[in-house]
């Protein structure tokens, strides 16, 4: 599904914020990525979603080398992918439920059915009362959940999540995980960069640690008792 060799990334004439990556994520795998602040976990994701370029080396995505790919070609690899990011994206002049149906609407569905599935999910995260509500009047925890019900709703080969349980509390982040959970036993691979390590430990994935600008796999991280 994924594939980095050798990948190196810098901004402009800045150091490098990520060295000599290589490692492979297969095709239904579910992986947490952890480290410190300021370690390199939203510009990883930006790699894989191929919103940058490396400085050096070679990603491969869904078996195709990136940098070959032209410009329409990324634009659909990137529709085969769901991206729940930090400041979640949302476009404000879409009501929440038109938000999350966007990417079926894109993808060619239309209708009635559309309509049924967005609700229905948004009634699971907890939002049936906010269906036709615009994100500026909904509180960042609210708009946290409309950004993950749109990475999900059309169920992608890839999810990448950037923090996607920030402003939650413990309870509905923990739901939302299962959610994911469920949608990548369905077969979707999963990469959720995180720094809230008490989550991680809830669930039984792999874990990629950032530290210095390298990945390092992490033990699996066992279940916490309840």
């Amino acid at each position: 599904m994924v594939r980095f060799e050798e990948v190196s990334l810098s901004y402009d004439t800045g150091p490098a914020v990520l060295r000599d990556l290589s490692f492979e994520l297969d095709p239904g795998s579910f992986h947490f990525i952890v480290g410190a602040s300021g370690a390199g976990k939203s510009s990883l994701l930006r790699l894989i979603y191929l919103a940058a370029r490396p400085t050096a080396g070679r990603i491969l995505l869904f078996g195709r080398d990136s940098e070959q790919l032209s410009r329409d070609e990324r634009a659909m690899a990137r529709r085969r992918i769901g991206m729940v990011f930090q400041d979640f994206r949302l476009l404000d002049h879409l009501t929440a439920l038109d938000n999350v149906a966007l990417p079926l609407r894109i993808a060619g569905h239309a209708g009635a059915e559309v309509e049924r599935h967005v609700s229905e999910l948004l009634a699971w995260v907890g939002l049936a009362e906010q269906l036709h509500v615009h994100p500026p009047t909904l509180s960042g925890g609210q708009q946290q959940r409309v950004a993950i019900a749109r990475a999900v709703i059309g169920r992608p080969s890839l999810l990448l999540a950037d923090e996607p349980t920030g402003n939650l509390d413990d309870r509905i982040a923990v739901r939302l995980l299962y959610l994911i959970e469920e949608l990548n036993k369905l077969g979707t691979t999963v990469v959720i960069a995180t720094h809230n390590e008490a989550l991680v430990q809830r669930f039984h994935h792999p874990v990629l640690k950032l530290r210095d600008g390298s990945i390092e796999r992490g033990p699996r991280v066992r279940r916490a008792r309840a």
